[in-house]
Order: structure tokens, then C-alpha cells, then sequence
């Protein structure tokens, strides 16, 4: 199957996606995109070209992304909360010729910049020509998705028609999706979690996708309530949120809550089970799998683990020179599948130190049990080395969250003269909980190996988060390495 054929079969009367006011049939959809790929090809758009497209959740940023795919060109997302010099970076290294926009960039004149608002006019008044088939094959590099960029300037991830829409179906099928989901989308349709598990699943077998542009957690608790949400996908950010403000009546309708985007802390999900009697699906991905490599079974889910790998995934666990580890013992986490991306864009070398004999590796500690659940430890580049002995930070905040009122945990590693690497820790306090900072500390000691313990525990009113939701623990870094 090619992208652009996805929503194809879907019967035109269903609702495809509802924004606001709007509700848009399947029938609407297919007749939109193929005006906004004739409005494309009139103004020279081309098959093989690489496309940015900078704009928030919705229907536009869906119409844009297949009449691009439709005319043969490669899409390129930007994150919306990007800044100008970082798109200029990616714009150079895509050889962007056009870039469709919900705004005028600060970008060099070479690049054309087509604003969507300014243009809507134009696009729905364009005449649906006989377009040219153009020939596409499954292999066929379909988008390019740039990492956050944490260890240094962003990468394109390659991704195919072939990886999208085989993670696509699969998380579908996992899921058991119909026409009878309603599926909410408030993250941001330029990550590839929301594109694959939000959007092209739902595309896929006909559901109703819910545009949301910007998570508000009162609008979002009253459109779920108000639009009988049944799929709720989000970042553990929101699940704080939710369990502060939701009630059972607002959730009535959810028969999914999937977690993914960064480790969902266990007394989060323990919560969710007792204030709500709902259970989370937690999940994990990356860019460079399309996104998603596994998730809890519908069925069995285990507090702390990401789940089992997808069918048609294999994954394996090995240590730093490359040999299998044996089941419970931690190690990089690797994949193989279809929905492996092709390399990264201009980096050959990176790609193939990357993928080596058609293993992804993910840079990811993790292990797997004996009934092949994953458990995920912690980032490779975030083990900080205290004293000579290896601490995961993912461990520290687990327990800074079994404390009453700590909603956002972060622990980093920083420089330190005797011991080579501390801790610090970053926690947010929920609003109206009492806080003791000494008890906390009493706490940790309790729970914790003293030479794992932070230097120091601060607290903020919030943690920087990119536009997912996932804290940024590099910019914490930055700040405190002295």
C-alpha cells in the first residue's frame, strides 16, 4: 500500500475528522486533497522534491501532507515550535524548493512559501485536472522526520510508504480499531506519534479523528466528554493532568488511553487505575521505527513495561560489543521490521552505525523477561557514572513520584570534582498538597542506595517540555553544568 491510498477504501459517508465546528466525510477529504495536489502541481511543485510543511493540528496540515505524498514529493514536518534558525538549518539540509506554512517564516527568498490561509481561495477553487499516476514503489523514501536534535544537530529520519503503513496497520490491528472509534488527536500531528497512532490508523480503517490544535486540559476533558472520545493517546504530562481534573464521568466513553513519547512513571498509572478504574496502555517508539515498536497487550498490561514488541517486530537485547544478553539482564535495546526507516538523510555514515545488518539501534537500556515484555531502564547517554558506579536516572524519579504531590520528576547527572558525576533533582509540586522538602528527602533515603542520591532537590513550578510534552532534560543540563 502506498500513503496516499490509505483513507481510499473508507466508506464517503463516514466522518473523517472533526475540527471545531467542522465535520469533514471521507468523501470531503479524498476531493480536498486532490484539489490542494492540483493547486501543488500548478504552481510547480514535484514528484521527487523534498516539502516542508510547518502548520498546527489541523484538517490543512492532513490535505497538505497527501497532496504532497500524492504528487510523488517527500514531506518534510517542522515543529511548529521551532526557531528560525533551526528551520533555515532543516530547509538547507532538505534542499527545500517549497515550504507550506500557517505563517510567513523568516527564510532566505530561494525558499517559495505557500501560506495556507492566504491561499485557501485559490486551492478550493482549483479545478481537479486528470492528475498523471505517478509511479511510486513501497520502498519509496515518503517523509523525513528530523529528530529533536538533542546530541547535536537534528537528523532526517527517511521514512517509507512501506514503514508507515505497516506500523500503521499493525497498531490498528493491536488496538482493534473500527469505524465506531472516535479518535482524539491533540498531539502534534508533526510528531510521528501522533501521525502514525492518532491519524493514519485512523485513516486506515475509517474512524473519526478529533482535531484539537493546543492541549488545554479543561477543552480537552469537555471534548472527550463531548465528542465520545474512545482512543486517548498522550504523553505522561497529560495523565498528571487528567488525574487532577478528570472525573469517571468525563471518561465514560475512552475504552483506550495509550502512553508513549517518554517513560510513564508507575505511580501515575497506579492512580489513574484507582481514581478511575481505567487502565493506561503504555507504549514506546521512535522516529527511526515509524514510531511504534511496542505496547502493552490490550489484555495483560504490566505497570512499568512498554509492552510487548508488535507483531512482525523483533527485538533483542545486547551489550556494548554487540552480543545477546540473556532474558532480565539490561542492554541496548535493538529492532528489526518493516517499519525501520531507510538510513538518515545525507548521513551515511551515522545511518550505518545506526542500523547495522538491519538492526535499529535505539540507544535505549532495557531488558526483556521470560514472557517477552520489555522493560525499558533508562537512555544510554543519560546513565550518569557516580564514583565509578552507574546510577539510571529514571530510577530516582520513579520514586521521587510515589511522593505525595510530586506531579514532574527529572533527575540529571552534572559535573562534580569528587565523584566525577552528582544528581540533581527537578520536581513540580501539585497546587494545594502540602510539601515537606525534608520529608521528601527522608523519603529517597529510605528507598535509595546513598550513593544514589541527588546532591540536591529543586523545585520549580514547571520543567521545560518540547512541544510532545517530554522534558527537556538537555536544556537542565545546560543550565547547571558548571
Amino acid at each position: 500500500m502506498l500513503l496516499h491510498e490509505i483513507f481510499k477504501s473508507s466508506a464517503p459517508d463516514l466522518i473523517a475528522l472533526k475540527s471545531g465546528t467542522l465535520s469533514i466525510t471521507y468523501k470531503d477529504l479524498n476531493q480536498t486533497v486532490q484539489k490542494y495536489r492540483s493547486y501543488f502541481e500548478s504552481i510547480g511543485m514535484q514528484s521527487g522534491e523534498n516539502v516542508g510543511l510547518f502548520y498546527k493540528n489541523a484538517p490543512e496540515f492532513i490535505y497538505a501532507y497527501f497532496a504532497v505524498v500524492a504528487l510523488g514529493a517527500v514531506v518534510v514536518p517542522l515543529n511548529i515550535m521551532s526557531t528560525p534558525s533551526e528551520i533555515a538549518y532543516i530547509a538547507e539540509d532538505a534542499k527545500m524548493k517549497h515550504l507550506i506554512t500557517m505563517t510567513k517564516l523568516e527564510l532566505a527568498p530561494q525558499y517559495r512559501q505557500l501560506v495556507i490561509p492566504e491561499l485557501e481561495t485559490a486551492i478550493h477553487s482549483t479545478v481537479i485536472t486528470e492528475q498523471e499516476v505517478i509511479a511510486r514503489a513501497e520502498e519509496d523514501v515518503v517523509v523525513i522526520i528530523y529528530t529533536s536534535g538533542t546530541t547535536g544537530f537534528p537528523k532526517g529520519a527517511m521514512l517509507t510508504h512501506k514503514n508507515l503503513c505497516s506500523n500503521a496497520s499493525c497498531v490498528a490491528d493491536y488496538l482493534s480499531m473500527t469505524t465506531k472509534d472516535s479518535v482524539l488527536c491533540v498531539l502534534p500531528m508533526f510528531h510521528s506519534f501522533a501521525w502514525t497512532v492518532s491519524v493514519l490508523t485512523s485513516l486506515m480503517v475509517g474512524s473519526t479523528i478529533v482535531i484539537m490544535d493546543a492541549f488545554l486540559p479543561k477543552e480537552v476533558l469537555q471534548t472527550i466528554q463531548g465528542e465520545q472520545i474512545t482512543i486517548v493517546s498522550g504523553v505522561p504530562a497529560m495523565y498528571n493532568y487528567y488525574l487532577m481534573v478528570g472525573t469517571k464521568a468525563i471518561f465514560a466513553t475512552v475504552r483506550l488511553f495509550i502512553s508513549g513519547g517518554a517513560a510513564l512513571p508507575v505511580q501515575v498509572l497506579e492512580n489513574f487505575k484507582k481514581k478511575f478504574d481505567l487502565k493506561i496502555f503504555e507504549g514506546y517508539g521512535l522516529s527511526e521505527a515509524s514510531p511504534v515498536v511496542s505496547i502493552n497487550p490490550l489484555d495483560d498490561t504490566r505497570a512499568g513495561s512498554i509492552g510487548k514488541a508488535l507483531p512482525g517486530i523483533s527485538v533483542k537485547i545486547v551489550d556494548e560489543h554487540g552480543n545477546q544478553l540473556p532474558n532480565g539482564k539490561p542492554g541496548e535495546l535493538l529492532v528489526m521490521g518493516p517499519n525501520v526507516m531507510k538510513g538518515y538523510l545525507n548521513l551515511p555514515e551515522v545511518s550505518s552505525n545506526t542500523i547495522k545488518d538491519g538492526w535499529l539501534h535505539t540507544g535505549d537500556v532495557a531488558y526483556i523477561d521470560d514472557e517477552g515484555y520489555i522493560y525499558i531502564v533508562d537512555r544510554i547517554k543519560d546513565i550518569v557514572i557516580v564514583s565509578g558506579l552507574n546510577v539510571y536516572p529514571r530510577e530516582i524519579e520513579e520514586t521521587l513520584y510515589q511522593y505525595d504531590g510530586v506531579i514532574e520528576a527529572a533527575v540529571i547527572g552534572v559535573p562534580d570534582q569528587k565523584k566525577g558525576e552528582s544528581l540533581l533533582a527537578f520536581i513540580v509540586v501539585a497546587d494545594g498538597k502540602p510539601f515537606n522538602l525534608s520529608d521528601l528527602k527522608k523519603h529517597l533515603t529510605d528507598r535509595t542506595a546513598s550513593f544514589k542520591l541527588p546532591r540536591k532537590i529543586i523545585v520549580r513550578e514547571s520543567l521545560p517540555k518540547n512541544a510532545t510534552g517530554k522534558i527537556m532534560k538537555k536544556l537542565l543540563k545546560e543550565e547547571f553544568s558548571y
